[in-house]
């Protein structure tokens, strides 16, 4: 979420799974994050087991403080959560109350000191540390494009921007809990049946409610999946089948395998573009331009575009600024 006071040197963060992934990985937790576009039985199958939705939604000031979907806080919850205390971190901060209530899971020490640090802290305590967290600012911003040009000090008029905001789904000692770090406690949606598709039917029935009170058509958020990696399950998988002699199952396999490890080539190319700083190019480009005496007209082609996009806005057509 991000407005207009102190960011503490939290850069804005893209949606994207490879940016989550890659967050995870230097936290050293062996976990993914996959886009979710369907809620549907099938879809959520294909994805186990799964572990954590990350819900990006339009965050709108002086929203009524009222849990949603029926839910109620729950101020003893005895896990980990923690208050979003400067701008800019939600989306880590997501991250950090999701994989701070996963019984068992495997993490770096540096992560592993964190949460011990914090342990038997109240939320905004816990929200101060963890943005304190020079580290993990670092692993934060390090996805984030470079800010090579500064427009502080030009007294520039301010304008207002959507704000979007991360918050998280999971299952926590037999309920399904809504973790967000602005409001004042955890948001407890009930028990949920162990039978069938388990927390995720209860999480489901949460997040469409939800859904629903945005106007009919609105593309206002998005929904990302913290799961198990599926590589190592899978290649051992395919070496039994090929031991087996089962070649036409271990195809299958080998198909998934590519997929995903083209899903991590592509993930590993847009981040290698988000941390390249490209003013020398644009530099250079704006000269040889000048130079060929295409710079007039690009700058008026851009004041078009410019237009278009203020009078969308006018509008009410949504441009999205995640956190």
């Amino acid at each position: 979420m991000s407005a207009d006071d102190d960011s503490s040197g939290w850069q804005l963060t893209e949606s994207d799974p490879g940016v989550f992934t890659e967050l995870l990985k230097t936290l050293g937790v062996p976990l993914i994050v996959d886009d979710l576009y369907s809620l549907d039985s099938d879809s959520l199958a294909e994805l186990q087991p799964l572990h954590a939705l990350i819900f990006l939604f339009k965050w709108v000031a002086g929203e009524s403080s009222v849990p949603s979907s029926g839910g109620q806080y729950d101020p003893e919850f005895p896990g980990f959560f923690a208050h979003q205390v400067v701008n800019n971190a939600c989306a880590t901060l997501a991250v950090m109350n999701a994989i701070g209530n996963i019984p068992g899971l495997k993490m770096g020490p540096q992560l592993a000191e964190l949460l011990s640090f914090t342990a038997g802290m109240d939320p905004q305590t816990s929200g101060m540390a963890i943005t304190s967290s020079d580290w993990l600012r670092e692993a934060h911003n390090a996805l984030s494009p470079p800010s090579a040009i500064s427009l502080e000090g030009l007294d520039l008029p301010k304008t207002a921007e959507d704000a979007y905001h991360f918050i998280v789904y999971q299952p926590y000692a037999g309920s399904v809990y809504e973790l967000d770090g602005l409001k004042e406690a955890p948001v407890n949606h009930g028990a949920f049946s162990e039978d069938g598709e388990g927390w995720v039917a209860k999480a489901r029935d949460v997040i469409q409610a939800r859904i629903g009170t945005y106007p009919a058509g609105a593309l206002e958020f998005s929904l990302l999946a913290v799961r198990d990696d599926p590589v190592p399950r899978l290649q051992e998988q395919l070496a039994q089948l090929q031991a087996a002699g089962r070649q036409a199952e271990a195809a299958e396999l080998v198909v998934k395998l590519a997929n995903e490890n083209s899903k991590r080539e592509r993930w590993a190319f847009e981040n290698g573009l988000r941390r390249h700083n490209y003013l020398g190019f644009i530099h250079a480009l704006l000269l040889s331009m000048a130079k060929a005496g295409k710079l007039e007209g690009a700058k008026e082609g851009a004041k078009r575009a410019l237009q278009e996009r203020i009078e969308k806005k006018k509008k009410g057509e949504t441009l999205m600024d995640e956190d």
